[in-house]
């Protein structure tokens, strides 16, 4: 019998997380706020990058949250009172003491891979 070569490509998916957040939280100065990212199912191994956009300014990387808190390092001048956390499908973005300096836009993006 005649035996012909032929080329078998898998058809990968390349999905990415939905990502869920609240539309807005709110604090008083010096309390403590805790932001959302809610993943969705099926995502749980994957982390998250959290960004903070001033009015007019482009978004500034904040951190990386996994299930296991920050992964990697804080953006650059971030300031110790910010902190991450994971748990489930959720990430965490907690600002400890809040300033004014803190009020700002908060977005949560899947960084196209797992912990």
């Amino acid at each position: 019998f005649l035996w012909k070569p032929q080329a078998l490509k898998l058809q990968r998916s390349h999905s990415q997380p939905v990502l869920t957040q609240p539309s807005s939280a709110s604090a008083s100065l010096g309390q403590t706020a805790k932001l959302t990212c809610t993943l969705s199912s099926g995502y749980s191994g994957y982390s998250v990058d959290w960004y903070q956009q001033s009015p007019g300014k482009s978004p500034r990387f904040v951190m990386r949250v996994g299930t296991s808190g920050i992964v990697g390092s804080k953006g650059d001048g971030i300031p110790d009172s910010f902190s991450g956390s994971g748990s489930g499908l959720d990430r965490y973005l907690t600002i400890q003491n809040i300033q004014e300096q803190d009020e700002s836009v908060y977005h949560c993006g899947a960084n196209h891979g797992s912990e």
